[in-house]
């Protein structure tokens, strides 16, 4: 396996550590929390006592003050195991990274300790069923009455969405101005006026609750909206960099993990009197697959070393999120095959992860707009090396 230099001996005992925590209080239990369609409120708490959520937090909000690659650990520590249950990725992320970068002191030392230990879990709201990648169409209206605001609205497909005790929801508070309309605010799960709807069945993820959000003359305090009013929509932009190095380095680490699970199985499976693993076909085709996951590794720890100096541009996050998406979901594919019929059962891990991984290509950004964005670039350069040249 190729060496990666940006981890330290630090991080080797950090992983090791995460990596136990997992083996004894997530693995025994996943395939349950699956049917249950969410993970216990108690995981979350044990999580925090070990210092696996929002690794990055000053500690004067309650952290450890430690760099994004711990954070980067746990999110493949996760998907290593094809934990697909617990939302740790969007409460450590987005969540706890919008209110850290944009909140208030008050904002602050109300909710960090509380998402550091686990007590509290964020949500992000923001998709509704007629504005997915377009956040310019969100419908969801906040209206100033007085020192509050009153919101009216509906959101889906929000993930921690049933055990959600803050969000971060996306409203207009100025209908006529497009995406300087957008203010974000800070919405807890417990006021009047917030209803928590269908725990939505999905192709994957069974373990991870995803929801819709319902707002009904939801009242909450100026003080709660998360940075100014109207720049909301800037505030969104701002994180979705780092949003997709995420989603990438998800793609990056189940990738490789299916593919060694392939190997352990085809040495051990035979066919037509010899192991699987002596056809060529077989033998191909994984040093396809193996040469591929190992490109996706470079690059994506690549991206984590510009996003860790500020260089991490939104260009090479589409470009990251596009090829890693697009090769997890091939992974996944030529990998089960090689399972047959035994891959087709949910028993098997690699059932699991073929379910897991379709919302790659979907989630944070289809890989059409990422298409679309790296396209705009070339197009930009072109004109820009045109005007150069006259």
């Amino acid at each position: 396996m190729i060496e990666r230099p940006l981890f330290r001996e630090k991080h080797d005992v950090f992983r090791a550590s995460v990596r136990q925590f997992m083996e004894r209080e997530i693995v025994p239990y996943h395939a349950q929390w699956e049917c249950d369609g969410v993970v216990p409120r108690a995981l979350w708490r044990k999580a925090g006592a070990e210092g696996l959520l929002c690794c990055t937090i000053p500690e004067i909000y309650g952290g450890r003050g430690l760099d994004f690659l711990y954070d980067v650990i746990v999110t493949e520590e996760l998907w290593r195991i094809g934990a697909s249950g617990p939302g740790f990725l969007i409460h450590t992320g987005p969540v706890a990274s919008y209110i850290m970068n944009f909140g208030t002191e008050e904002q602050k030392l109300h909710w960090l300790p509380k998402m550091v230990s686990g007590e509290a879990i964020g949500a992000v709201a923001m998709t509704e069923p007629h504005a997915g990648s377009d956040l310019k169409e969100i419908r969801t209206r906040a209206v100033r009455d007085g020192n509050d605001f009153v919101i009216n609205g509906q959101k889906v497909f929000i993930s921690n969405g049933q055990l959600c005790d803050v969000a971060v929801v996306a409203t207009k508070t100025n209908a006529k101005l497009g995406a300087k309309g957008i203010s974000l605010f800070l919405v807890e799960g417990d006021l009047d006026g917030f209803r928590r709807g269908r725990n939505l069945n999905k192709v994957g993820m069974y373990a991870q609750d995803t929801s819709e959000l319902f707002f009904d003359d939801l009242r909450v305090a100026a003080s709660s909206m998360l940075g100014r009013e109207g720049e909301g929509f800037l505030i969104m932009m701002a994180k979705l960099v780092e949003e997709r190095l995420m989603q990438a380095i998800r793609s990056a680490v189940v990738a490789e993990a299916v593919i060694e699970w392939t190997i352990d199985y085809v040495a051990q499976r035979e066919a037509l009197g010899q192991p699987i693993a002596q056809f060529q076909n077989t033998q191909f085709k994984l040093a396809e697959l193996k040469t591929e996951a190992t490109i996706t590794r470079v690059f994506t720890d690549k991206c984590i070393e510009l996003y860790m100096s500020g260089a991490l541009d939104s260009v090479d996050a589409a470009m990251a999120k596009l090829w890693t998406s697009n090769f997890h979901c091939k992974a996944v594919d030529e990998c089960l095959q090689f399972f047959g019929g035994a891959g087709y059962m949910w028993e098997s891990p690699i059932a699991r992860a073929y379910a897991d991984a379709r919302i790659v290509k979907i989630a944070g950004g289809s890989v059409e707009v990422m298409k679309t964005i790296i396209a705009r670039q070339l197009f930009e350069n072109l004109k820009t090396t045109r005007s150069a040249t006259r």
